[in-house]
């Protein structure tokens, strides 16, 4: 979730490159930095902080002097980064652009390369010298070592050596003139200028310049100068691939052509799945969460889990009860975190409390971390944020790695909780051999494929959703209910509705649907359903059958391939089919489309509701 910024042209380019960045920011912040061609080689600046640090930074060195001088073509070459850290602390050393030992190579990059650890040990036993903790640092190695006068094909040779999900842009100092960037997943597009072209990992970098854009697809390698963009396969076979024109405005641009903030961040939810686990799953039989800095003869030894947390972070919690115990065997108590610090809980040393919030700011979260935590507990923090209070008042943090979210309603934060959540259920079961070896295996492979599940499921049901809200926008009462791992999810979901549409919802465990609920059903009544494969999925389908007698409208999120739940209900919305404890990562996003659309036709801003705030800080 970081933002990446190149320029080839006949004007200087710090300026471009800082103010590119500041249109970047949003997509990272906690370092930055600024490379350019000079006379003589390459000059390089990076910051911790924010931009004014490394604007800072900028002026109290001479590269503003030297990066006034063209190369012998008469063009000025430079790369910039703004960091969201992922591998390696917020240092200085691992803030971006990286290069090779000798400081010809310069690379800026996006993603996560997962095979880094074993491409670090080739590099280094063949005498590369590494200056940063960073994963992206490879790639700066992997090209200098295979450049031999065309950075093009040694760009291309390091993209095939590489895996995981990333895109980067590299420049040479023995190559003036030129950028070569590629995309594997994760975005990148050109502005094509007059005399100047630049490249970016989103369009508002650039655009103050120029409207002219090219987009570069998955396994495609670009070459740019000032006066010219090629685009190749991967495999070398040449792209004919023309401009367009983007009509945006600057604010349509930073939601990148989306409408909203929160539809871009429900496009936005697959990348942050990847983000979060691809590198934190090395190997095809196990959890690597080294990161987090919590031994393992503490989590093997864990004999309670206590998780606290207000909101969408609670149900993201919910999900990850119902994962530690079945796959760890750990019970787990599961609070609200403004009601858990006032009612004097039993807690103390050998208990592991884990504090979820999205900012690492909310107030009842981190009074009842502090609570616990001086009651001898260890606290682990789950958030989004680095350097928020919550890892500063934690023994531990396992870091969500969703980006910067704009939109109130919490759309890829909460995924990324439930992904993180995963994680940690998932090593926990590895460390206390609670699960069969080809069990873990399983699981790594399923979620693994999360990431394109949930994309397909976005671009396959998006159309279905919008219908569905069509029908039933000017209701006045929806019900949502679930059972098992699925009751979570019918929580969020109608916590979207009523954050978005203020339309009044419930959601209830569909077998405590005849202890009162059911009285408020009748003809008019929306019940969304969450009827995913489970081993409780026949008693769903019962619970959906009670529902249609008396008359109320039933509308399922199902499985692909399961013809039972779309027999008993008027509607029905289907994801992919996965392992049944991972399902709510791709139930949720249905309800998520119903909810922005129901909405978005009642004329309501989505991204900021009425009476709400992105982050709680007071009680």
């Amino acid at each position: 979730m970081c933002g990446i910024i190149g320029y080839v042209g006949t004007r200087p380019c710090e300026e471009i490159l800082v103010e590119g960045l500041e249109k970047l920011e949003y997509r990272g912040y906690d370092s930055a930095g600024v490379a350019m061609l000079v006379p003589g080689g390459v000059e390089k600046v990076r910051a911790v902080g924010n931009l004014a640090k490394l604007r800072n930074a900028l002026e109290e060195t001479e590269l503003s002097g030297l990066a006034e001088a063209p190369d012998e073509a008469g063009n000025f070459t430079g790369v910039a980064h703004t960091r969201w850290a992922t591998h390696g602390r917020v240092t200085e050393a691992n803030a971006h652009p990286h290069s090779d030992g000798s400081g010809k190579v310069q690379i800026v990059l996006n993603g996560i390369i997962e095979n880094h650890a074993d491409l670090r040990d080739e590099l280094e036993a063949a005498g590369s010298e590494f200056s940063s903790e960073t994963d992206a640092e490879v790639l700066a190695h992997l090209i200098a070592r295979e450049y031999h006068g065309d950075l093009t094909a040694a760009a291309r040779a390091a993209f095939h050596l590489m895996r995981g999900h990333f895109s980067f842009v590299a420049m040479h100092s023995e190559a003036p003139g030129v950028l070569v960037g590629a995309r594997k997943e994760c975005p990148l597009v050109v502005g094509v200028g007059d005399s100047e072209n630049f490249i970016a990992s989103a369009i508002p970098a650039f655009m103050a310049e120029t409207r002219q854009v090219m987009s570069i697809e998955n396994d495609e390698i670009v070459t740019v100068t000032a006066d010219s963009v090629t685009v190749e396969t991967s495999g070398g076979d040449p792209v004919s691939r023309e401009p367009e024109k983007v009509t945006w405005d600057e604010e349509a641009a930073e939601k990148g052509g989306y409408d909203t903030f929160m539809m871009k961040e429900i496009h936005e939810q697959p990348e942050a799945i990847a983000e979060t686990i691809l590198d934190r799953l090395p190997h095809s039989d196990g959890v690597d969460l080294s990161d987090v800095n919590l031994s393992d003869e503490f989590l093997a030894g864990v004999k309670r889990v206590v998780i606290v947390a207000c909101g969408t972070s609670y149900h993201a919690g919910l999900v990850g009860r119902y994962a530690i115990e079945r796959w760890a065997r750990v019970p787990v108590e599961m609070d609200i975190a403004s009601e858990y610090r006032y009612r004097d809980p039993v807690i103390g040393p050998g208990d592991l409390v884990i504090g979820i919030t999205q900012s690492g700011e909310t107030a009842d979260t981190l009074a009842a971390m502090r609570l616990a935590r001086e009651a001898g507990a260890t606290v682990l923090a789950v958030t989004n944020i680095m350097g928020s209070q919550a890892t500063r008042d934690s023994d531990a943090v396992l870091y969500t790695r969703a980006g910067l979210e704009i939109g109130v309603a919490a759309t890829k934060t909460f995924v990324a909780q439930v992904a993180a959540m995963y994680l940690f259920a998932l090593r926990l079961a590895e460390l206390r051999q609670t699960l069969p070896h080809d069990e873990i295996v399983d699981l790594v492979t399923e979620l693994r494929q999360i990431p394109d599940k949930m994309e397909r499921t976005i671009d396959a049901e998006s159309a279905r959703v919008l219908t569905v809200a069509e029908r039933h926008k000017d209701q006045k009462f929806f019900l949502y209910l679930g059972r098992h791992i699925g009751l979570p999810i019918c929580l969020e979901g109608a916590l979207k509705l009523k954050e978005v549409s203020y339309i009044p919802t419930d959601a209830y465990a569909a077998g405590e649907m005849k202890h009162g609920p059911i009285a408020l059903l009748d003809e008019s009544t929306p019940v969304v359903c969450v009827a995913t494969d489970s081993p409780i999925l026949d008693k769903v389908l019962s619970n959906i059958e009670e529902v249609r007698a008396r008359g109320a409208d039933t509308i399922a999120v199902a499985t692909e391939g399961d013809s039972r739940v779309e027999k008993v209900a008027e509607e029905t919305i289907l994801v992919p089919r996965t392992d049944w404890v991972l399902q709510p990562l791709l139930a949720i996003l249905p309800l998520q489309l119903l909810a922005y659309h129901v909405a978005r036709l009642n004329g309501l801003n989505v991204d900021q509701p009425r009476n709400l705030a992105k982050t709680v800080t007071v009680e």
